[in-house]
Order: C-alpha cells, then structure tokens, then sequence
C-alpha cells in the first residue's frame, strides 16, 4: 500500500468514527498528502525509510512545526520554530504526523476530562473516561486514527491510558527520550511515552526517538542464571479494586508462571507510600514552576481567556505556590528511604508486576469527584519516575467487555529486559499467507514491524485457485473452490506466528478486495489467513497450475 493511500484511508477513518475530541489541531488532508507523495517518491528512488507509512499524532504539549502548541490551554498557544527532536527522528525515518491531541491541561491528571477542548471519551465505552493526561493520543491509536501516537508520563499519563483502551503503553527510563520541546508538568520527572496497538510497533518507535544515554548508566544488579523473576504484591496489598479486576491480575499472573516465569511476592509498601507523595507532598510544587506564573497572570487579568483554564488543574497548580522549601526536603529525605526499602524488595527480581489502574471510572464518577477519582488513578503508576524506573504497560484481557491491563515496572535502563517479559503476556494469533508476505516479499516487512515470525512452511489443502490481481504491489488472491478435477490445488504458503493485536491491526487495514478468512491447511488444520472476494478476479490471470505466488514470479522473470 502507498504512503498516499494510506494517508487517505486515515482521513476517511477520521470522519467515519467522528470523535472531534481526539483533536487539538488536525493537519489539512492536502498538506499530509503532499508529504505522503515525496516520501513515496523517495522510497522509489532507493531511499532507506524505516517508519514510510506509519501515521503518527503527538500530544498537544509536545512542539510540531506548523501548528500551535497549546497544552491543552488555547490562551498559552505558541506557535514553535521547530519540532520537538522526537517528532523530528520520527519524520525522518519516514512517519508522517496527522495532528495534535487532546490532554488534562498542563499535563496535570489522569483522567482525560480536564480540557477545554472536551472531555475524550473511551474508544470502548463512550460513557466512561479515557484516561489521562495522554487521552487523545491514547484513542486516536485504539480507534485506528493513527498507528502509534506519542504521549508523556510523570503519573502515569502513558501508562492509564493504554490500559483503560487496550493497547499498549512504553513509559522509557527518564532520559533515554529527549522532552525538549515539550511543555514540562514536573522537569524532573517528565518522559515522552509511545502508543501503539502492539509491543514491536512501540518499540520501533521508540528506537527512532531514544538518544544515548545523557547520564552514566548505574551499575545493573548482576543477574544469576535462571529463568526470569517477576515480583507481585499479595492480593490485599493492592486495595480496592473493581470487581473482576484482581481475578484479571492473578490470572495474568498465572499467565507468567505458565511461561515458566519465576513468581514470589514483595511487599507494595514503600510504592504506595510513594505514590501518594507526588501530589500530596512537595513534589506538585514542580507543576507551579513549570506554567505558575502563566495562570496567576491568566486569573489576575480574568475575561474570556482565564475561563479557558480549567478550575481543577489552576486549583493544584495555584495550591503548589506556597509549599515550603523545607517541606521539599524533608520530602526528598523521606523518598530516599522508601526507594532504599523498595529496591530491597524487589532485591534480584527482575520486575514488579502490577494492574495499570485500580480501576475505570465513569465520565460521570470523575465529574463527581474529580480529585478523588484522578488520586485512585495513580495507585500504581505515580511512583515510578520518583523511583527513577521503567516501565511498560500491556493489554491483559478484558472484564466485563472492557480492557483490563497490567504494566511491569523494573530499574532504569531495564526497557528491554521488560518488554521481554511483556511479550510473555501477549496472545499469540497465527496467520496462513501465500503471496506479497511471504518471507522475502514486499509486504514482508509489515509482518516483522508487528513482531510476527515464521513458524513453518507448508502449502493449503487442494481446494484452492489463485489470481494474479492487478494490483500494485503485485499480489495474488486466494479463493475457494472445493475438491475435484476442475476444482482446486495445493497452493505454497507459510504460517506466522504474531501478537493478537497485531491480526486485528492487518483487519483494520486491510483494503479490498482482501479479507481475512479461515484458510485450511495440508495438514487439516484451519488458520486465519488473506482471502479475496470473488468479484475481483474478473479479468485476473489464473495461475493455479504454478503452484504458488513465487513460482509465478519466478516463470515471469
């Protein structure tokens, strides 16, 4: 598929699903499409683009070049000279950005109400929250908008979000991802997140984003052989959950034992204690350093601009000027010890298993009582980045028809080592193919970028013909015929092997007359695998007698 196309089908799925509240700022279809054109123009000439293709949006706190950056406040827009480094590596390994989201201004909340652009609605449930402050980046990648989407994280914005639309989360060790030209909500503890649908779209991404290390790496503790160790908090540590949720968490950690994961409990303590110390301690001064002076001045002069803050976030950003400077490091000194108690508890293991969130509120819950609902929120998620650590947060099952997820949390410069131990909680789907993505084809590559791999070679049952569509890049379409002289043949395929999500991501995209059907094999066993309609072969050569995709290619060279 070219870049243009795609670009248009994520147009038409913008005006399709409707949801105005996703977005700050959209870029105008013509200008997208512009860019789409030279970059496939480029990838003809030769050009090496590893992201040509991928649609992505950012945070309205992070700078894109051409549009303003508001951070949720129409009356603090700029309008930057340059984009932020990480939208900058994105676009030119090829990403093309669509928009700005929407977020809790300032970046202060978890929630995704606290906007003057509008609450964002759940991509699942539109009567519940989506999660904040990365509400809109979170949606537009659940709702199909955009392939992954960039977020940030000092309580968990990038974490809550993911879990509450069911996709997937990576919050990177402070400093492994440039925040230049990004409007701070705490300096010290802000990261840049990755949205996506899948752990290897994330990780691709954020392999583009990362710089070297702009610190000395601490010294790793020295892992003994074995298999990986996960540490959990016993069940009544975690407090109050909603219903179903704790019987989701034990059996993603079921889950991980099954995998042959070593699992042996800690005490949550020193983390909870933490998390409530971000806003309930010293700590929220940072956010009055950040854009302070910029709401005093806003209330001070009042009119139509000052209505444009919201009362929650101007509350705790205007609260945060009269801290203490004492009361800092009393704070400071306190942390220290509870990160010297939760580094004992998590001694050799090699990450702490949690839920994302306690549980989903409704828009209507959080209307209620918003301080109360955001503070619940950050259970789990607000001591990370006090603690200086990574973390990743992964789709784990569903309760009651909405997605329920986890997150693994482990020391700085451990990104890779979870996301190992991520992937152990992903479903698997396998998928039959027989042309343009076999290994080697054109198409190959969308398979690899999902982080799927080939499980065996093999052909279908005799009960298919394959066509050479007209299509560009060439491929076949597979079609059943059943049994007989006149009827079908053994065609070559390959069975792959990728994450759930991913099948779904191929659903999504996938442009007819392709579908996905079930494709059965030499073996007798059924798999999901890319059929064609049959209205499409009028005119199509009938290459049957070839015996598969690449000994047609082959007799055409």
């Amino acid at each position: 598929m070219s870049t243009l196309t795609r670009v248009r089908m994520a147009y038409a799925r913008i005006d399709a699903v409707a949801r105005p509240e996703v977005w700050i700022d959209l870029r105008p279809q013509a200008d997208v499409e512009a860019e789409a054109t030279r970059i496939d123009e480029r990838l003809a000439a030769g050009d090496h683009l590893p992201l040509a293709g991928k649609l992505f949006a950012a945070k309205g706190n992070i700078d894109v070049q051409g549009l303003p950056t508001t951070a949720g406040c129409p009356a603090y827009a700029y309008h930057p000279e340059a984009d932020a480094p990480v939208v900058a590596r994105l676009k030119d390994a090829g990403a093309l950005i669509l928009g700005t989201t929407n977020l809790d201004q300032f970046a202060t909340g978890l929630v995704g109400t606290r906007s003057p652009y509008g609450p964002v609605r759940n991509a699942h449930d539109p009567t519940r929250i989506s999660g904040g402050s990365s509400s809109g980046s979170a949606t537009a990648v659940t709702l199909g908008l955009v392939d992954f989407a960039l977020g940030t994280d000092t309580a968990g914005s990038g974490r809550v979000p993911a879990a509450f639309n069911g996709i997937v989360g990576l919050k990177p060790t402070r400093g492994l991802v440039p925040t230049t030209g990004v409007v701070p909500a705490c300096a010290s503890l802000d990261c840049v997140t990755v949205f996506a649908r899948t752990l290897p779209e994330a990780e691709q991404a954020l392999a583009h984003m990362a710089s070297p290390p702009a610190r000395d790496l601490p010294p790793l503790p020295q892992r003994a052989p074995g298999p990986w160790r996960v540490a959990v908090p016993p069940i009544a540590q975690l407090g109050e959950l909603d219903p179903g949720w704790a019987q989701a968490y034990e059996a993603a950690v079921t889950q991980l034992r099954t995998a042959g994961v070593s699992v042996r409990t800690l005490d949550l303590t020193p983390f909870t204690e933490a998390a409530a110390m971000l806003y309930q301690g010293a700590f929220v001064a940072e956010r009055y350093t950040a854009v302070g002076t910029f709401v005093d001045k806003l209330l001070a002069e009042g009119g139509e601009a000052s209505a444009t803050l919201d009362p929650t976030v101007g509350g705790i950003i205007t609260r945060a000027r009269d801290i203490h400077a004492h009361q800092l490091y009393a704070d400071q000194e306190r942390l220290a010890a509870l990160h010297t108690r939760a580094l004992a508890e998590l001694a050799d293991a090699d990450a702490l298993l949690l839920p994302t969130a306690p549980g989903h509120p409704t828009l209507a819950e959080v209307a209620a009582d918003p301080l109360g609902a955001n503070a619940r929120l950050g259970r789990f998620t607000n001591s990370t980045n006090l603690f200086d650590q990574a973390a990743v947060a992964v789709p784990a099952g569903e309760v009651d028809g909405l997605p329920f997820g986890v997150m693994l949390i482990g020391p700085a410069f451990t990104d890779e080592r979870l996301a190992t131990i991520a992937r152990l909680l992903q479903p698997e789907a396998r998928l039959a193919v027989v042309g343009a993505h076999l290994a080697g084809q054109p198409l190959n590559p969308q398979l690899l970028a999902l982080g799927a791999r080939l499980e065996r070679a093999t052909t279908t049952a005799p009960v298919y013909r394959l066509h050479a569509l007209p299509t560009t890049p060439p491929k076949p379409g597979l079609v059943h015929v059943g049994e007989g002289e006149t009827g079908g043949a053994a065609i070559e395929a390959e069975v792959w092997r990728l994450p759930a999500e991913g099948l779904g991501h191929f659903l999504a995209a996938l442009p007819r007359p392709m579908a996905l059907g079930r494709v059965e094999l030499a073996d007798g066993t059924h798999v999901s695998g890319f059929l064609c309609e049959p209205a499409a072969l009028e005119g199509a050569e009938d290459i049957t007698t070839y015996g598969g995709w690449r000994a047609y290619l082959k007799n055409r060279r």
